[in-house]
């Protein structure tokens, strides 16, 4: 049985940065791509605020930059997703959707998280022309446009504040009659004189053909629509980790997200190793997860050394 060195499981930045550490190092890494090769930025187009990139860039050409300097120091790419794992002793197994069972000294998981959505036609159809999950991402191109965001979370209250900022009104759409964010975020948004909370609403629409138009949305209580005129949307109702196929082994909080050990990508198993958005719940950019994706091929180089493998 052949025992890898290292697999990396995820292609986000994440993945991508631990398989070009970890080719550095000699570690023969083998990144299986998963079910979206690219992660979120294949759905992302400009992208201005990673640095090297003065001009901005197409999220899936920095991917597939990314991808070819990983290969380029010989990492093994495969075009597979992983389902299950058994992390029961020092070396760990995997299964692949195929049925191969891959074994490992050293696992990478850089799953990342998948925006949730609600589930419009309208919503899918001006993805990337005004329809984001990103304020931060995407909130600087709609300087001084009228917005709106929808979601009544903390998450929703911090971009909302955010938008704020750019933005001479954002629509804040709350779809019951108060927020769940906590109390601080809440005073700070109804505080906010740009702010403009919409309670008990749903979205039913947003219009436009190649650009955002405006929004419909529906009060609950009295099924009165109104349409606010807004050249961007914002989707802030939260994000799924991809963790579900190492549940029951590694430790997560109640949302799904990965526990590391602070100031590491350690998970509680030994030899495995968590980065980028599957265990970054707060920031949730590409070069934070680039970063974490270095750390966790630093932290698997050292963990391999340790045990006499490298």
């Amino acid at each position: 049985m052949h025992i890898h060195h290292c697999i990396i499981v995820g292609s986000g930045p994440s993945g991508y940065t631990a398989a070009i550490y970890a080719a550095r190092a000699n570690m023969n890494p083998v990144l299986y791509t998963g079910a979206e090769p690219g992660g979120q930025l294949m759905i992302t187009t400009d992208v201005e605020n990673y640095p090297g990139y003065p001009e901005g860039v197409l999220g899936p050409q920095m991917m597939d930059e990314f991808r070819r300097q990983a290969e380029r120091f010989n990492t093994e790419i495969k075009y597979e997703k992983i389902t299950g794992v058994d992390f029961t002793g020092p070396v760990h197994k995997l299964w692949t959707e195929g049925g191969e069972v891959l074994s490992a000294h050293a696992v990478i998981i850089s799953t990342g998280a998948s925006a949730k959505w609600l589930g419009l036609p309208s919503e899918q159809k001006l993805m990337n022309k005004g329809v984001s999950a990103c304020a931060v991402c995407d909130g600087f191109f709609f300087r001084g446009k009228e917005v709106a965001i929808v979601g009544g979370g903390d998450t929703a209250a911090e971009e909302a504040s955010y938008l704020s900022k750019l933005c001479p009104k954002v629509h804040l759409l709350v779809r019951r009659d108060s927020m769940r964010a906590s109390k601080i975020m809440q005073e700070r948004v109804m505080n906010n004189p740009a702010i403009e909370i919409h309670w008990n609403s749903e979205t039913v629409e947003i219009t436009g053909e190649d650009e955002v138009k405006s929004v419909k949305v529906k009060n609950v209580v009295t099924d009165e629509i109104q349409e606010l005129s807004v050249s961007a949307f914002f989707v802030a109702i939260g994000h799924k980790p991809n963790s579900d196929p190492f549940k029951g082994w590694v430790d997560m909080d109640d949302q799904g997200y990965i526990i590391t050990k602070p100031g590491t990508s350690q998970t509680n198993i030994p030899g495995v190793f968590a980065s980028g958005d599957v265990q970054d719940r707060t920031y949730r950019q590409a070069v934070t997860a680039a970063g974490s994706g270095c750390m966790a091929a630093l932290d698997a180089e050292r963990y391999l050394t340790a045990q006499g493998i490298l």
